[in-house]
């Protein structure tokens, strides 16, 4: 486990696939406020609303509709990317499940083509507790692979080889998740607490992530001797990293 940076340039552009409304925030919102403040584009894909999973507190509600579910969610996260400086794009592909179809690995790639992401964000390989986090995680490996790929069908010109990060998930062990980059995000915490509080309908879970971000700061110490690190998310990267120096 090491303390590193995944931020590096105001020309970098992050792309986060988010499984549900909120994943994005819990998850990466620290990520997506470092970016931006650092005059970064950030752009996320959110693929579904978490309507029927992720939204108890909504359905207590006498009455409440599915569309009226959603609309709720679709609120709540553009208010929470707003906080954090992200545009954001949705794409109602369903909850429980969620949907993979070919024409959303197209609009997948299209994104990845248009927008040339140099760093790409996702959940983890493995959610016994959420399938539609694995399924968006091969979702989002995919649609790279095939951007990548010169005889794909697109008007944009093909990808690069964006390194991907995976952020940690709700049940960190249960889904085997290897952290390998804690990143500091002490100095926009407040964002990314001010983007938790736009949840409103899973407000449960503001002081559970919370809490992640301070142990993971604390660990973040540990690995660096960095003292002034208070708030860390942890990643874990997919593909090698290529240097010319170990550090």
């Amino acid at each position: 486990m090491t303390q590193a940076k995944i931020v590096e340039r105001a020309g970098d552009t992050i792309l986060v696939i988010s499984s549900h409304a909120a994943d994005f925030v819990w998850r990466a919102g620290g990520a997506i406020a470092l970016y931006s403040t650092r005059g970064a584009r950030v752009r996320v894909l959110c693929l579904s609303y978490g309507e029927r999973g992720e939204s108890e507190r909504l359905w207590k509600n006498p009455g409440i509709t599915l569309e009226e579910v959603k609309a709720t969610r679709q609120k709540e996260a553009e208010s929470a990317a707003e906080a954090l400086g992200a545009e954001i794009r949705f794409f109602d592909a369903g909850d429980y499940p969620l949907i993979r179809t070919s024409e959303l690995l197209d609009q997948l790639v299209d994104e990845f083509r248009q927008i040339q992401p140099t760093v790409i964000l996702t959940h983890s390989f493995s959610d016994p507790y959420n399938g539609d986090h694995t399924e968006t995680n091969r979702l989002a490996l995919d649609a790279r692979v095939y951007a990548q790929a010169a005889g794909y069908p697109s008007q944009s010109r093909k990808l690069d080889a964006p390194p991907v990060f995976l952020f940690e998930p709700h049940q960190t062990e249960m889904c085997d998740f290897k952290p390998q980059v804690l990143l500091d995000i002490t100095s926009v915490f407040e964002l990314k607490r001010r983007a938790m509080e736009c949840m409103q309908a899973q407000e449960h879970l503001w002081r559970y992530y919370t809490d992640v971000a301070s142990r993971r700061g604390t660990q973040a110490v540990r690995n660096s001797g960095r003292r002034e690190i208070k708030y860390a998310e942890a990643y874990q990267r997919v593909y090698p990293q290529v240097t010319d120096q170990l550090s």
